[in-house]
């Protein structure tokens, strides 16, 4: 991955926060293809052309392509990437105005996940 391109899709979480890895680990099991879930802290950020500061408030999808989606378009991509109707709603997360919802949506468990089930002081946002 030396040019920053996974040989698989690659969704980054924070793997400090339960609340996060539980919800990777929920969306994983759903996937119609390989795709790697990988903790931030686990990867060299450089290649894939994201930072500390990157990864810590927002999920990350790093196509195969190395094209980067965050937050919400990161769950939506992930979503795609998934079996049955959750494929569906991938696709519906990208257009307006419900990625407006999502963003908010996304914004507001991004922010308060520390109070979320599995959530600790460690999820909490800076």
């Amino acid at each position: 991955m030396p040019d920053g391109r996974p040989n698989t899709p690659l969704l980054v979480f924070d793997g400090d926060c339960a609340f996060c890895t539980s919800s990777a680990r929920w969306i994983e099991r759903r996937f119609a293809r390989p795709v790697s879930v990988v903790p931030w802290q686990r990867l060299d950020l450089g290649p894939l052309g994201l930072a500390d500061q990157d990864v810590v408030t927002a999920a990350w999808w790093v196509d195969t392509a190395g094209r980067t989606y965050r937050g919400h378009r990161a769950i939506a991509q992930a979503l795609r990437a998934s079996r049955g109707g959750w494929r569906w709603a991938g696709a519906l997360i990208d257009v307006p105005p419900v990625s407006w919802m999502a963003r908010a949506v996304y914004w507001l468990v991004a922010r308060y996940r520390h109070r979320l089930p599995g959530g600790t002081p460690a999820c909490r946002l800076g």
